[in-house]
């Protein structure tokens, strides 16, 4: 087929998602531009007041270690054990990894943790997994460092299995799992989304295959619409190469807020400078220009990371709201939807 700019049938591109979804991304990394380490307390305050704030999500990071050449190096409080206790700490909002690398763990393994957390959630656990990026971070860990989209396959090959059929048994060249069973299964037996976050193209096809959801990772860059579109074409020719209908993938971006001119530095680079600023009016029009380009969700880090801000985003999550009901109403009484 051609790939050089047709748009398959069943794209998204051009269809607006009935709702957007607000997702919290929870700030672990261990020593913050404001100079101060947060810890679990902190954590836990900044969850209840996203919770409170009409958040429909809470997201947590995986990784280690970030080392530099020019700077400190910064990390991570470890990401399953933090989510565990946030599922426990939470009671609407649904939980996720935004992505577990699933270089870091057995697949099976992985699996018996999602379950776990799905039930200490009462059912509210999205697995997003990742074939990793860092070679860095593997080598500091122990980690392998070689075919990380082989791994990845293989890896979501008997994670779908165990979370979709119970149990699975495959001998692959990285991974393998003999007569594994998931039990207990937790409270969603076959049912627990799995969410791929990755822009390349091999990425994509294993989104496509397995996933639920798409991830796309903008933090650090540019958090505009306009650059997160880019990618959507390829995401619907690798759900066409597969034969699934693109409409049936939900796709979230991960993107940063500034509520003030402070920097955001992680290592050298100033992560705010590509975040989106701007009144609360203005950061809910550029949060729904998502939703009109066929975002079902977008995971947003504020900054600075701070209770207070996270209180502050509250009027931006409640003029999104107020936006999409009023144009719910508008479709209904024209007779749309």
């Amino acid at each position: 087929m051609d790939t050089t700019g047709s748009v398959p049938v069943g794209s998204t591109q051009g269809r607006a998602a009935a709702r957007l979804d607000l997702g919290f991304f929870l700030p672990t990394l261990t020593d913050v531009p404001r100079g101060t380490t947060l810890g679990w307390k902190d954590h836990l305050a900044m969850v209840r007041a996203a919770e409170a704030a009409g958040f429909d999500s809470i997201w947590i990071a995986d990784e280690t270690l970030f080392t530099f050449d020019d700077a400190p190096p910064m990390g991570w409080w470890e990401c399953w054990t933090t989510l565990s206790a946030v599922a426990a700490a939470t009671a609407r909002a649904r939980v996720g990894t935004l992505v577990t690398c699933t270089n870091y763990r057995n697949p099976a393994l992985i699996a018996r943790m999602a379950a776990t957390v799905d039930e200490i959630s009462g059912g509210r656990l999205v697995l997003g997994l990742g074939a990793g990026y860092s070679e860095r971070q593997f080598r500091a860990f122990g980690f392998p460092t070689d075919h990380l989209v082989g791994r990845f396959e293989e890896s979501l090959s008997i994670i779908h299995g165990l979370l979709r059929d119970g149990h699975v048994t495959m001998e692959g060249r990285f991974q393998r799992a003999e007569h594994a069973v998931l039990f207990p299964p937790g409270p969603r037996p076959g049912a627990i989304p799995i969410m791929a976050g990755g822009t390349g193209p091999s990425i994509m096809r294993l989104a496509a295959t397995y996933a639920d959801a798409w991830n796309l990772w903008l933090m650090g860059g540019e958090c505009s619409v306009e650059r997160a579109a880019q990618f959507l074409g390829a995401l619907d020719r690798a759900c066409s190469e597969v034969g699934r209908d693109p409409a049936t993938l939900k796709r979230s971006a991960a993107i940063m807020v500034a509520l003030t001119d402070e920097p955001v530095f992680v290592g050298s680079r100033d992560w705010a400078a590509g975040a989106l600023h701007g009144t609360p009016v203005a950061l809910a029009e550029q949060l729904r220009r998502f939703q009109a380009r066929g975002f079902d969700e977008v995971q947003v880090c504020v900054a600075p990371a701070t209770v207070g801000a996270v209180e502050d985003f509250g009027h931006v999550v409640a003029l999104v709201r107020e936006a999409t009901g009023a144009a719910t109403v508008r479709q209904n009484r024209a007779g749309v939807g």
